[in-house]
C-alpha cells in the first residue's frame, strides 16, 4: 500500500509519501481498498496537533474515504468482499487501504462514484443533522449560511431548498457568489474576507435588508471569528444559531443576545452524536442516500489529486479559494 503520512506536527508539506505492506484485518475488522478520499478541514487540523482527536505517529491523514471491501476478519457480519463503502475515521484516508471496524463503514450504492461517494456523508451528514435534528428548519422559514460555498455550505444549500426554506448564501466573492447562486440559493451576500470591528454593523445591516423586517429565522455558522456575532444579530425573535465551524477563529458572543431575542445557540457536534445516537444517524444516512437517487443533491466537486499531490489538496482547502469539495483518488 501506499500512505501520506504525518511524522511530525506541521501543515501540508510535511506528509510524505510512503510504501508498506499491506494492512491486514483483525477480528471484528475489514480490510478497504481506498479509491477516493475526501478532503475536509478537520485533515489540515489534525497534522498540525489542533483537532480534538490526535492519534499517535506516523499517521495518514482523511477521514472520509470511499471503495471496496477486499478482505473481512472474524466475526464480521453485514459486510462482504466486493461492497461499495465510505469509510469514516479519524484518520488513514490518505492512503490506498485501510482496516476499519463494521461501525466505521456504510454502504453506498453500487452505481454512485468513488469521488462523489468519497465527499458525501461527512458534509451532507453534517448539514442534514444541523438543519433537521438541531435547528428545526422549517418550509418558509429564511436561513443564512456563512461559508456557502465550501463542503459543508453547499450540502446546507441543496438540504434547505430540500426542505423548502428561504437561503441567503453568504461568501467571501462574487465567484462564490454565483456559484451557490447555481446550486439554488435565493439570494447572496458578499462580505470582506478579513473583516475588522467596523465592518460588524454594516454586516448585520446588509443581512437585514436582503432578510426582510423579520430578520433569518436560522444562521448555519461555518466560519466564526468576527461574522458570528453581526450574523447573530440578524436573527429573528427566537431564532436558530447553528455554531458549525470556526476556520476564523472562535467567536466571542455577548451573551444578552441571545436573552434580548430568545434566541438559541445550538452546537452541531455530527461525529459525536452518531456515535451516541447510531439508530439516528443511520436514519439520516438512508434520508440522504434517498435524495441523491432522486437527483435533488450532488456532491459538487471542483477539484481532484492524485494521492501523491494530496498535500496540494490540503493546501487548497486552506486557502479558502476552493468551491464545494476537493478529492483525493487513488490509481
Amino acid at each position: 500500500m501506499k500512505a501520506q503520512i504525518s511524522t511530525e506536527p506541521g501543515g501540508p508539506e510535511t506528509l510524505r509519501l510512503i510504501e508498506m505492506d499491506d494492512p491486514q484485518p483483525k477480528d471484528n475488522q475489514i480490510l478497504l481498498r481506498i479509491h477516493a478520499t475526501g478532503v475536509n478541514y478537520p485533515d489540515a487540523l489534525i497534522i498540525r496537533d489542533l483537532y480534538q482527536a490526535k492519534p499517535p505517529r506516523p499517521f495518514a491523514p482523511g477521514s472520509e474515504m470511499a471503495g471496496e471491501i477486499v478482505a473481512v476478519g472474524k466475526d464480521v457480519s453485514g459486510f462482504a468482499v466486493g461492497d461499495h463503502v465510505i469509510g469514516l475515521s479519524d484518520n488513514g484516508g490518505f492512503a490506498t487501504h485501510v482496516c476499519l471496524h463494521p461501525d466505521q463503514l456504510i454502504k453506498t450504492p453500487n452505481d454512485m462514484p468513488f469521488d462523489e461517494a468519497a465527499c458525501f456523508i461527512l458534509t451532507y451528514g453534517t448539514s442534514h443533522h444541523a438543519l433537521k435534528n438541531r435547528a428545526r428548519l422549517l418550509a418558509g422559514e429564511t436561513i443564512l449560511i456563512l461559508g456557502a460555498a465550501g463542503g459543508v455550505g453547499v450540502a446546507a444549500i441543496e438540504l434547505a431548498k430540500c426542505i423548502g426554506a428561504r437561503v441567503i448564501a453568504a461568501v467571501s466573492s462574487e465567484e462564490k457568489a454565483r456559484f451557490c447562486t447555481e446550486i439554488g440559493a435565493d439570494l447572496t451576500l458578499i462580505y470582506k474576507p478579513d473583516m475588522g470591528r467596523d465592518d460588524q454593523r454594516p454586516f448585520s445591516g446588509q443581512i437585514k435588508d436582503l432578510a426582510g423586517p423579520g430578520g433569518v429565522d436560522v444562521v448555519y455558522d461555518a466560519v466564526g471569528g468576527a461574522y458570528s456575532e453581526p450574523a447573530f444579530r440578524s436573527l429573528s425573535w427566537e431564532g436558530r444559531f447553528l455554531v458549525v465551524g470556526f476556520p476564523s477563529g472562535i467567536p466571542k458572543m455577548p451573551l444578552n443576545l441571545p436573552l434580548l431575542k430568545g434566541a438559541q445557540i445550538l452546537g452541531v457536534f455530527w461525529g459525536a452524536w452518531t456515535q451516541r445516537d447510531p439508530k439516528g444517524h443511520e436514519r439520516n444516512a438512508q434520508e440522504l442516500f434517498g435524495l441523491y437517487r432522486a437527483g435533488k443533491l450532488r456532491p459538487r466537486i471542483t477539484a481532484s489529486f492524485p494521492l501523491e499531490r494530496s498535500a496540494e489538496a490540503l493546501e487548497l482547502l486552506e486557502s479558502r479559494k476552493a468551491l464545494g469539495k476537493i478529492v483525493v483518488t487513488m490509481r
